[in-house]
């Protein structure tokens, strides 16, 4: 029930190419939706939502002038989407499109000297590795492989370069008998044979070196020959896991090499150092890291290596430890250690004096800075918003930044944590629209703690009238109410249906130290539940607040949460919708897939002798007599995290009881929903059910 990363995105951009004849490469710039923006409705809705576009992957070129960044749209008729790269000047002015080939680019990478840019497409069928020059001319294809690539990343002097390939080790079942060609099925001896949304296979995601000149790529070595574990490490790992060392000479990389039982009960992924020349791989966290050990970053001089790590085996959502190995001591150290916060996405000063990265605090996320020499950390930004991601350009930064009423757009950000916004490719259509605001509130918990409970109320919000509320509960279970602007659990369309939306960072969330983060494992029905009726109760009290229409919402733990409210809620709310929930804990357990997380957050399986609480105390369905609120219950057929089934019983636990209640099954989402009518249909369900039971007639 974790965060979706930028390389899961950039698959299903893959997945939406577009299908029309490839067009010349010519310079294009970013247009404003001028020539359908006026028919568009006043307010965000659906259809707005999908013809916002989404940037992403933003790459600053080595003299620290330009940025390459992604740009993805969508044709809802078509049913897909397409994602084309574009550069601008650090300096500012319009952003220039440099591809528009069939079908989606991805992981865009400068080369080291800055002359031009490499991607990958399946423009031709099979992903491959294509260079342009850096004004957007001269495409060329580097590889003919037989083998789709998922990765790459050019050493620092460009001669050598690493692909990511999927290696086939194991026999499909057809192989093993031959003369059943016709048979399907898989022969499964251990676990975990299926992972977030799809069937483990047999292949393997493997590191490749090549030697490289000049557009082309002498013979590749696999440095993880016959290994039957992956890097990057699935499902959502991409090339941040991967990195060259300075001088070319070294790989570092994350692997949870582990297999089988043992993979679906560990979090244990460690730091691995690869030699190019004596051809001999090190773990460089073999010895007291137990838990998750991941996206090693190199120090410009290589004299130092710094990851992200966590402390507690089994636990996904732990505090993220900056780790830094000085090799000329051998030693690790945590520069984190007193700094109650996680940090990600990591980028050195030019001289490795300092270290940048993204950290939350109070439900938003921000750009902090370390002074390597005294372990001085301090916040460079601050607001209600969250920065993404971070990285040099100069003497600035360059941030990749969104908010509750601003999809994610590129910011110049000085040291001093002045911010000029360099990109603004969905201008027209948010000026055209009426965004709906927030507000931030505290509200002191059943145990005397202050929560902060974001408030948002409609566009054109009139306080003297009574609006219906939404209790919004956070999946995760440890992933922050924070402003992030979703594209299905979206506040502004939300609001815009004429709702006002209650959204507490209730016990269990990060950014507000991980004392408050830890309390939900093992609590899943208790202090936590306490949290989301302190802030509904809180906002309700409001006079521009309906007590009498109060319904709740929520997705994968949040949808659990909306089963467990389904029983206790005492009377609230009158409308509840469940996406992806879990409702029954015992079956959950033998459904899942990723065992360390229901180990450590149910704190052991049902039939364990004493049998953990969780299962007596916490189950929904051991509450399903007392439900008296219509539910509306969504899951997709190829959710293997909180199975489909789930849904069915809860769906069917409703109508033998006699609950209004209805069952909207998505047969090739996954857990979440992702093709744009998909998402469409979701939308209009979502807003009709609520309608039906919190409007006044």
């Amino acid at each position: 029930m974790k965060k979706q990363n930028l390389i899961y995105f950039l698959a299903i951009s893959l997945f939406f190419m577009a299908c029309e004849p490839q067009k010349p490469v010519e310079e294009k710039t970013v247009k404003p939706e001028t020539e359908s923006v006026e028919d568009l409705p006043k307010i965000m809705t659906p259809e707005v939502l999908w013809k916002l576009k989404r940037l992403s992957d933003a790459q600053v070129s080595p003299d620290g002038s330009t940025v390459l960044f992604g740009l993805t749209t969508y044709d809802v008729s078509e049913n897909k989407g397409n994602r084309d790269l574009y550069i601008i000047s650090v300096e500012g002015g319009e952003p220039k499109q440099i591809t528009d080939l069939v079908g989606s680019e991805f992981n865009a990478l400068w080369y080291p000297d800055g002359e031009k840019i490499g991607f990958l497409s399946a423009k031709d069928g099979s992903v491959q590795l294509y260079e342009i020059n850096a004004d957007g001319s001269g495409l060329r294809q580097v590889t003919h492989l037989e083998e789709e690539l998922t990765g790459f990343e050019w050493s620092n002097d460009g001669k050598q370069i690493i692909f990511t390939v999927d290696v086939k080790l194991d026999k499909t079942a057809n192989e093993v008998y031959p003369d059943l060609p016709k048979a399907n099925a898989m022969i499964i001896d251990d676990l975990m044979y299926r992972h977030w949304d799809g069937w483990v296979d047999q292949k393997w995601s493997h590191i490749f070196v090549a030697p490289y000149q000049n557009g082309k790529v002498g013979e590749m070595k696999d440095i993880m020959l016959g290994e039957r574990w992956d890097s990057p490490m699935k499902p959502w790992g991409g090339m941040e896991q991967i990195s060259w060392s300075p001088d070319g000479l070294k790989i570092a990389y994350s692997c949870k090499k582990l297999f089988g039982k043992e993979y679906a009960v560990s979090t244990n992924s460690e730091i691995y150092i690869y030699d190019l020349k004596s051809g001999t791989t090190v773990n460089l966290t073999e010895q007291g890291f137990e838990g998750y050990d991941k996206d090693p970053v190199w120090s410009p001089d290589g004299s130092k290596l710094v990851w992200h790590s966590m402390a507690t085996p089994g636990f996904e959502a732990d505090k993220e430890r900056i780790m830094i190995h000085d090799f000329a001591s051998n030693t690790t150290t945590d520069y984190s250690e007193g700094f109650d916060q996680s940090s990600t996405g990591f980028a050195w000063s030019a001289d490795g004096a300092k270290l940048y990265f993204i950290s939350g605090i109070e439900a938003t996320h921000q750009i902090y800075e370390m002074n390597i020499s005294t372990k001085e950390i301090k916040a460079i930004t601050k607001g209600d918003h969250d920065y993404q991601s971070v990285a040099l350009a100069g003497d600035k930064l360059i941030g990749t930044k969104m908010s509750m009423k601003l999809p994610s757009e590129l910011f110049v950000v000085k040291d001093d944590g002045t911010e000029t916004m360099l990109t603004n490719v969905n201008k027209a259509i948010l000026e055209h629209i009426t965004l709906a605001d927030f507000t931030k509130r505290w509200v002191k918990t059943t145990d005397g703690k202050q929560m902060l409970v974001w408030v948002i109320t409609p566009p054109d919000f009139d306080s003297t009238k009574q609006y219906p509320a939404i209790l919004y509960c956070q999946g995760g279970p440890q992933s922050a109410v924070s402003q992030f602007f979703s594209y299905r659990w979206n506040f502004q369309i939300m609001a815009a249906n004429g709702y006002v939306i209650v959204a507490p960072n209730r016990r269990g969330l990060p950014t507000f130290g991980q004392e408050w983060n830890d309390q939900i494992s093992g609590d899943y029905g208790g202090q936590n539940m306490d949290d989301y009726l302190s802030a509904i109760d809180d906002v309700a009290a409001e006079t521009w607040v309906d007590e009498n229409r109060l319904g709740a919402i929520g997705a994968s733990y949040g949808g659990y949460s909306i089963y467990w409210l389904a029983g206790h809620h005492e009377g609230r709310f009158k409308a509840l919708i469940s996406h992806c929930g879990i409702f029954d804990l015992n079956s959950m357990y033998l459904t899942t897939e990723e065992l360390f997380f229901v180990n450590h957050d149910l704190k052991g399986a049902p039939f364990d002798n004493p049998q953990p609480k969780s299962y007596k105390e916490f189950n929904p369905a051991n509450f399903v007599g007392n439900w008296d609120a219509p539910i509306l219950v969504i899951s997709g057929g190829y959710d293997f995290r909180i199975s489909y089934n789930q849904s069915m019983q809860a769906f069917n636990a409703a109508q033998i009881r006699g609950i209004p209640s209805r069952f909207l099954f998505f047969p090739e989402e996954t857990h979440f929903v992702l093709q744009p009518q998909n998402a469409i249909l979701w939308q209009r369900e979502f807003k009709g059910f609520l309608d039906k039971y919190l409007k006044k007639k």
